[in-house]
């Protein structure tokens, strides 16, 4: 299962991030969040520019999350301080806008072209009329 919260734990499998056991300078981080459509040079691009603004920034890091996050309800999540990832292009790209790092890990032409063309993909699926939408709304009309 893909994740789809934003997590991090030690031993669990289900979280965004997974720091399995320190070995020191050996130790290794496993993010499994990446989309298999995404620019893969991108995506670690960001990743790393979002770990060097944590390590500048000396943001504190949450308590891993050792349960299964797929058995917990939204209110166990909640609780715990966990957040959602991004479930849509828009909210992708929403989220992408409010956090400078993006920026600065693809650079200003990268970023801004990015952002453009996504922005008009989205416009574009936004639009489309779906088979169920056809059916559900013709009946009513």
């Amino acid at each position: 299962e893909a994740p789809c919260y934003i997590a991090w734990s030690g031993k669990n499998r289900s979280p965004l991030v997974r720091v399995p056991s320190s070995r020191g300078l050996s130790t290794r981080i496993e993010v499994r969040s990446v989309d298999p459509a995404a620019n893969p040079y991108m995506a670690l691009a960001a990743i790393l520019e979002a770990g060097l603004d944590g390590i500048k920034n000396k943001l504190e890091v949450p308590e891993p999350v050792n349960q299964n996050i797929y058995e917990m309800n939204r209110e166990e999540r909640e609780a715990v301080g966990i957040q959602d990832l991004p479930s849509t292009l828009y909210t992708a790209l929403k989220s992408m806008r409010e956090n400078p790092s993006i920026k600065k890990a693809l650079g200003n032409h990268i970023y801004n072209q990015f952002i453009n063309s996504k922005s008009i993909e989205w416009d574009y699926y936004r639009t489309q009329v779906s088979e169920w939408e056809r059916e559900q709304y013709m009946k009513q009309y």
